[in-house]
C-alpha cells in the first residue's frame, strides 16, 4: 500500500484519486488560514514555484481541528490563499488529521511516520513511488525542506 491507493475530496467536492500524482514528489500539508504559522503559505508557494517543473506537487489539506484556525467554507479558504499568498498548488476539502474521524490518508501517513499531528502545517514528504520518506514539524519553515525535496527529485 502507498498513498496512490487513497481517494480524497478536492475543495470543490470532487473525488480525486491520488494515483494521478504517481511519479511526482509530494509534500502533503495540513493547513489553516487563521494560525500563527499561516505565513508558511508564502514559503510553500516559493517551493512549489521552484520545483513544480521538476515533478513536485504540494497537496494542501485545510484542517480546523486545532483551535478552529481554518474556519469558513472551502471557497473562502481558497480565495484567502490565492489572494493573500497567490498559491497555485492544489487544495483539498477540509479534513481531520487526529482522532476517530481522522481522514484515512492521515491515518496512513501517521502509520508510516508515527506520531500524533501536533498542530497546523505538519508536513509529509512522499517519494515518486508513493512512499512516505519524511515528516517535518509544523514549526519547520518550508525553505528548510529544500535539501530533502532535491534529494527525492534527483531519484528516478
Amino acid at each position: 500500500m502507498n498513498i496512490y491507493d487513497f481517494t480524497v475530496e478536492d475543495n470543490k467536492g470532487n473525488s480525486v484519486t491520488l494515483d494521478q500524482y504517481s511519479g511526482k514528489v509530494l509534500l502533503i500539508v495540513n493547513t489553516a488560514t487563521k494560525c500563527g504559522l499561516t505565513p508558511q503559505y508564502e514559503g510553500l508557494e516559493a517551493l512549489y514555484e521552484k520545483y513544480r517543473d521538476r515533478g513536485f506537487e504540494i497537496l494542501d489539506f485545510p484542517c480546523n481541528q486545532f483551535a478552529f484556525q481554518a474556519p469558513g467554507s472551502a471557497e473562502k479558504i481558497d480565495s484567502f490563499c490565492k489572494l493573500r499568498y497567490d498559491t497555485q498548488f492544489p487544495r483539498f476539502a477540509k479534513i481531520k488529521v487526529n482522532g476517530r474521524e481522522a481522514a484515512p490518508l492521515y491515518v496512513y501517513l501517521k502509520e508510516q511516520k508515527p506520531g500524533r499531528i501536533q498542530w497546523n502545517f505538519a508536513k509529509f514528504l512522499i517519494d515518486r513511488k508513493g512512499n512516505v520518506v519524511g515528516r517535518f514539524a509544523p514549526s519547520e519553515k518550508p525553505h528548510t525542506l529544500e535539501a530533502a525535496i532535491e534529494t527525492e527529485l534527483e531519484k528516478e
